[in-house]
């Protein structure tokens, strides 16, 4: 079996073995087959129905990082099962993700509290997501423990626009930008220049010429987050208010994401809170 055929025949036994309760999809009533469907695995993975129908048959081109990276989370494929995905596509394995760093454990009582209710996320001052609650991963996917820059909210959002259009409108994306830059500039100032907010900052100027124009305007604002718009292929848009609560013990700030009660956005957010139960 050549290893286009084996990519294929692993891809749909993982697809035939994942739930659509654990992939946060409605079961319903007219399924025929066990495990998702192809379309479903698609969607997850954010690529194109025919691209994942072809891959299951062995007829695709090899498959860029990014879409075994979105096919790993689609599939809920574990560390092996990952690294296997790549050898089969002829990809370099990804590095197994870091141990998290400890969550402050105030922070963490509360977004565990707020599960089922309300989406939540922990990042550190620089942006580094270290814990999010079921809900918050229903909504946006797994972001704590991945490798490299991709656990950073403040990287993903200079350097991947299509996540910009996911959570915000475009009239909002330059406050956005400029807020994190204000923030990221403070981290930098409490800790120092040779930090990792420094190395952050270098890195960030290097990729994204937006960041390094807001950069150098000096913008000072207090910190704040911005309501937020998903589209969320299970249940619709979803209109989300956000606040934020910094620890008094460490670097760690919680992010709550929450619905006006009473409004479509607050019955659609029940809804997907259902599908992860």
């Amino acid at each position: 079996m050549s290893n286009r055929a084996q990519l294929g025949d692993f891809l749909r036994r993982r697809r035939e073995r994942l739930s659509p309760n654990t992939a946060g999809l409605p079961v319903g009533s007219r399924r025929r087959t066990p495990g998702l469907r192809r379309d479903e695995v698609a969607a997850l993975a954010n690529i194109s129905f025919t691209y994942y129908e072809r891959l299951e048959q062995g007829r695709a081109a090899q498959p860029s990082a990014a879409v075994l990276a979105g096919l790993s989370e689609a599939l809920r494929l574990t560390d092996d099962e990952r690294g296997h995905l790549y050898l089969l596509a002829g990809q370099a394995a990804p590095a197994r993700p870091r141990d998290q760093p400890d969550v402050d454990p105030s922070l963490a009582y509360v977004l565990r509290a707020v599960d089922g209710v309300t989406p939540a996320l922990i990042t550190d001052d620089l942006g580094e997501v270290v814990a999010q609650n079921e809900l918050n991963l229903a909504l946006f996917g797994v972001f704590a423990g991945l490798p490299g820059r991709a656990p950073n909210l403040i990287w993903r959002w200079f350097t991947s626009p299509e996540w910009r259009d996911i959570l915000e409108p475009p009239g909002q994306h330059e406050a956005t930008g400029l807020a994190y830059v204000a923030d990221l500039r403070a981290a930098v100032a409490q800790r120092g220049h040779d930090s990792a907010a420094a190395v952050l900052v270098e890195d960030l100027r290097a990729v994204s010429r937006e960041f390094a124009d807001m950069w150098d305007r000096h913008v000072i604002s207090a910190l704040h987050c911005s309501t937020k718009v998903v589209h969320d292929p299970r249940v619709g848009r979803i209109d989300l208010d956000c606040s934020v609560l910094l620890s008094t013990q460490s670097r760690h700030r919680l992010l709550l994401l929450r619905p006006t009660p009473g409004t479509p956005s607050a019955e659609r957010l029940a809804r997907l809170a259902e599908f992860t139960r």
